[in-house]
């Protein structure tokens, strides 16, 4: 395997620097309001609709899609892509009827939503699992296998790797939302470019085109379809051996919504990019993200199945195999392997950037949530803007510094980075969930009901996922189905409170005309809609 050479260092170093120096004047320009807490967590009323898009994509996209997603497009093919095509619908549904409810209601944090809407020991219940989850699973997850991806490509050695990209993470973290939003749009520009350069490369391979050519790119994809139908198919039958992890028509109807509607709708990680803005604005970097998501599967999921294709044909067999076993995940570093000079260097770029996006979007939630919603409201009520704004720095380096230390001890490689993180936060998304929706949309929900969602709704997650429930085999039971009853439970039991129970009387404040949306946001959504069903259509 190549490694990078000088050419692919400089291509890297000036991605670098351009972050760094672009970063570095954002700060600056506004570095009097950087000390202002809704200004350095939720950069409120600073960024606009394009930057709002990019930054949901540089933080959603990272070593998990680019290692783990390209893994499973290796051995399952296409079907992991809808994971991003439903995101793209799941955004648009957020937009409309999400975001009106959070601004009209002036929700700036998730927990902050829970207190008004329930109480504050909901609220601080919550906040304790989501900081649990993104430093144990999200933040050690994208740590581990950009560290691991990073590592294989350059030669460097893997803690190395680790230190650096946390590193350059924290640096860009602690400038704030502002900082982050913008620099991510730099983020997405070589993210694109990169990935799409990757799976150009990939697809002429396949072709065994020397020419680097359109035409050689269009002849692999035929090949690749011809040769491996079976890699392009979005809707797995039963019996199918990847049917445990995307099971039919649960894909579309079932406990994907659940997936993405509590990852879109109901996460600090992401919403706090949007909520700084006015609607129309938040609307639009929604929009703009569903358009970029239809593009992901181009930039993770085909470079995996060329992958794939190569190694039928007799290629990375030792570099793919590890103690007689393949491993997927080291699908696309040996894929980059490949690429020639330059361009390595442009899709390593492309690679980092993903990783330290998705870090410094992490680590910004994490801050945000302990700092607004467990520090301030706990231990410092008298505390001024610039303490808690130092107080959000402090813990983005703590963070960090303790996903590095237990991520080689959370089993991240042993079910592959993308599958070990959505079965890791199927534990606690369908309890959120259904505290999310039933509190947005019917005013009998209380405290009670949301308590059961979440706690209870996390124990009968655990105990279905560890087999410890009586009634039925739950580990036969494919884990997105498991978060369909989950959610299902949580919401029956929320009713039944609901009425028996005193009406709470903490409903939110909402109005049909809300969910009205303009002219060109309804032309947008419906072309990424119809794109959408012509995709499944064609690859059903």
């Amino acid at each position: 395997m190549q490694q990078l050479q000088l050419l692919d260092y400089v291509i890297f170093f000036v991605y670098f620097i351009i972050v760094a120096v672009y970063g570095y004047w954002i700060y600056n320009r506004k570095k009097a309001s950087s000390e202002s807490t809704k200004d350095f967590f939720l950069a409120e009323g600073s960024l606009t609709w394009w930057a709002i898009g990019a930054s949901l994509i540089a933080s959603n996209i990272s070593a998990e899609q680019f290692i783990g997603m390209s893994g499973n497009g290796f051995t399952m093919g296409l079907a992991i892509s809808t994971y991003e095509w439903m995101a793209a619908a799941t955004l648009i549904v957020v937009a409309v009827f999400f975001m009106p409810i959070y601004l009209k209601n002036k929700i700036w944090t998730m927990p902050q939503f829970l207190t008004q809407r329930y109480n504050k020991q909901v609220s601080l219940i919550m906040a304790i699992f989501w900081l649990g989850l993104y430093i144990m699973v999200n933040l050690t997850s994208i740590l581990y296998l950009g560290a691991l991806a990073v590592s294989g490509i350059s030669g460097l050695n893997f803690w190395f790797c680790m230190w650096a990209l946390a590193a350059f993470a924290i640096i860009i973290t602690i400038g704030g939302m502002k900082v982050i939003g913008y620099t991510d749009v730099i983020q997405v520009f070589f993210l694109i470019i990169g990935g799409l350069a990757t799976s150009y490369l990939a697809l002429n391979l396949v072709a065994g085109d020397a020419g680097i050519t359109v035409g050689g790119m269009m002849d692999g994809f035929k090949q690749m379809k011809a040769n491996h139908d079976d890699h392009f198919h979005m809707i797995f039958k039963e019996g199918n051996q990847f049917y445990s992890q995307l099971p039919g028509l649960t894909v579309l109807f079932g406990g994907m919504w659940i997936v993405n509607l509590n990852y879109w709708g109901c996460n600090q990680y992401i919403t706090q990019r949007a909520l700084g803005a006015d609607l129309p604005t938040a609307r639009k970097g929604l929009l703009f993200a569903a358009a970029l998501k239809l593009l992901m599967p181009a930039l993770v999921v085909i470079p995996g199945i060329a992958a794939y294709a190569l190694y039928s044909k007799g290629m990375f067999v030792n570099e793919l195999t590890e103690n007689g076993e393949i491993v997927a995940d080291k699908a696309y570093p040996v894929l980059l392997s490949l690429l020639p000079m330059g361009l390595k260097g442009l899709s390593f770029a492309a690679l980092t950037a993903a990783v330290v996006a998705s870090l410094a979007g992490k680590a910004n939630s994490i801050s945000t949530i302990f700092t607004l919603d467990i520090f301030k409201e706990y231990f410092g009520k008298n505390k001024s803007e610039e303490q808690l704004v130092r107080i959000g720095r402090i813990v983005i380096v703590i963070s960090m510094l303790l996903a590095i230390v237990v991520s080689p001890y959370m089993g991240i490689d042993k079910k592959g980075g993308f599958q070990f993180i959505q079965e890791m936060t199927g534990l606690v998304s369908p309890g959120v969930f259904a505290a999310f929706i039933m509190g947005f949309f019917w005013k009998r929900t209380n405290s009670a009901g949301a308590l059961f969602a979440i706690v209870g709704g996390f124990i009968l997650a655990l105990g279905m996922h560890n087999n410890w429930l009586p009634g039925a085999d739950w580990s036969q039971i494919p884990f997105l189905d498991r978060m369909g009853w989950v959610f299902l439970i949580c919401v029956v039991v929320m009713f039944i409170l609901g009425f028996l129970l005193p009406d709470e009387k903490k409903g939110l404040e909402i109005d049909v005309s809300m969910f009205k949306v303009d002219t060109t946001f309804a032309v947008g959504a419906a072309i990424v809609l119809l794109i959408i069903v012509m995709l499944y259509t064609n690859f059903w």
